[in-house]
């Protein structure tokens, strides 16, 4: 049952006593994402111009001072306050790219076995009782793959009876000449079969089924544990918030994972605290998870990592997690606690604060009504500019004057927000 919490029952602990930054290291984990770095400088600029317009505060890029990582400045001029917010990309994008390096054939090996770990431990059906949008979006990919395989098989085989029915008319009628054009007719139909696929697969940009079968593929590949190459990436991750952590002119350290990025970030920031990287007088950590899909690894059975890390993590007092989601997101687990729902939740637990980015009522109608069927959009929308602002402002969250536990000191979790445990493997 959801309950109401005041606020001498938030969670905050000691992460209340910071509640003005004059300076901000920002770090964004996006999730499984082929493209560049630079895409998120751009949406940056251009959709936190609009946000500033809209809300009327004042918001300025700068290119970035170190040029060994991607990312860069900005100054917001919010409540009469001044910030100057480094904002810093961790990119795995190379990785992302490494696995969608794949043929045709070995596409739909994938879609096998992907099927068979999500069918075969159970995970699908939970996910699909947990939440419905997900599992439509899960099993989209494999529909249009199936659809076109389908129309493939059909063109190809009409082919190959045209092919063989013409060569009919300038050949005898003996044993071998029937090979002949059966094998011809074959030849041409698997042809005509395969140029149609590779047809499909290059026009995928504009449907992403092959983008979306190879994202469940990477997850499932080791039945939700994270690949070596991964792995090595996140050891990175830390070192690198671990390091700004460290300095001193730095009020916040805030650490933002956006989709699959939000799995990743729970568990380098729990490597970091149980590393004791996190010091109690420097800069306040916070984690601001955005359209998070926890649930889609942390079911599966191979998950103990992720699954030992959320339930650490949720009991931490050094740090401020801030879960923002949409049921509007049909892509995300929208307002499921993904420690909760994961059945992680134990008697300590103080995170994340679950809260809604409700689309419909900070996006204007006509806006509403442009985006309502764009997915994919509305699943980055948590980057981008609302008409119509609530208390979820990304723009103010990393470039304005208060910590994020400060933002949201005093306020309830979505009493929407689901809780019930639906993970079939608790192992850790």
């Amino acid at each position: 049952m959801d309950k109401a919490v005041d606020q001498s029952q938030a969670p905050w602990g000691d992460h209340a006593r910071a509640t003005a930054v004059a300076r901000r290291r920002v770090f964004y984990i996006p999730g499984y994402d082929p493209f560049p770095a630079r895409r998120y400088r751009e949406l940056y600029r251009r959709e936190g111009r609009d946000q500033a317009r809209i809300s009327g505060y004042g918001l300025t890029q700068h290119p970035p001072r170190a040029a060994d990582r991607f990312g860069w400045e900005v100054t917001g001029d919010i409540d009469g306050q001044t910030t100057r917010a480094r904002i810093e990309v961790l990119g795995w994008s190379d990785i992302v790219q490494g696995s969608m390096q794949t043929g045709v054939l070995a596409t739909y090996w994938q879609m096998l076995r992907t099927a068979r770990v999500y069918f075969g431990s159970g995970a699908f059906w939970r996910l699909a009782r947990l939440r419905k949008g997900p599992a439509v979006a899960s099993l989209y990919p494999v529909g249009i793959l199936l659809g076109q395989l389908v129309v493939a098989v059909v063109a190809g085989g009409l082919i190959g009876w045209i092919i063989a029915a013409l060569l009919a008319l300038g050949l005898g009628d003996s044993l071998a000449f029937d090979v002949a054009r059966a094998a011809a007719g074959g030849l041409a139909g698997l042809c005509c079969a395969a140029l149609i696929l590779r047809r499909f697969q290059a026009a995928d940009h504009r449907i992403l089924a092959y983008y979306l079968m190879h994202d469940y593929a990477f997850t499932a590949s080791r039945n939700g544990a994270n690949p070596p190459e991964l792995e090595a990436r996140m050891a990175q991750f830390a070192t690198i918030i671990g390091d700004a952590l460290q300095e001193d002119s730095v009020d916040e350290v805030l650490v933002v994972g956006h989709s699959s990025g939000a799995h990743i970030a729970v568990s380098v920031l729990s490597d970091l605290i149980r590393a004791g990287r996190v010091r109690a007088r420097g800069p306040v950590l916070s984690l601001l998870t955005l359209g998070q899909v926890v649930p889609m690894v942390s079911f599966l059975p191979g998950a103990r990592r992720l699954r030992a890390d959320l339930a650490f993590l949720s009991t931490q007092d050094a740090i401020a997690w801030v879960d923002v989601s949409a049921p509007g997101d049909g892509c995300a687990f929208a307002l499921c606690d993904p420690v909760a729902v994961s059945g992680m939740a134990g008697p300590g637990k103080r995170w994340p604060l679950v809260v809604s980015a409700a689309f419909t009522q900070t996006l204007s109608p006509q806006r509403w009504k442009e985006l309502r069927w764009q997915f994919f959009r509305l699943h980055f929308q948590y980057l981008s500019a609302f008409d119509q602002p609530g208390d979820y402002d990304y723009f103010q969250i990393t470039a304005g004057p208060m910590t994020l536990a400060a933002r949201y000191a005093g306020r309830p979790p979505s009493k929407t927000r689901v809780e019930r445990a639906a993970s079939g493997y608790t192992s850790t």
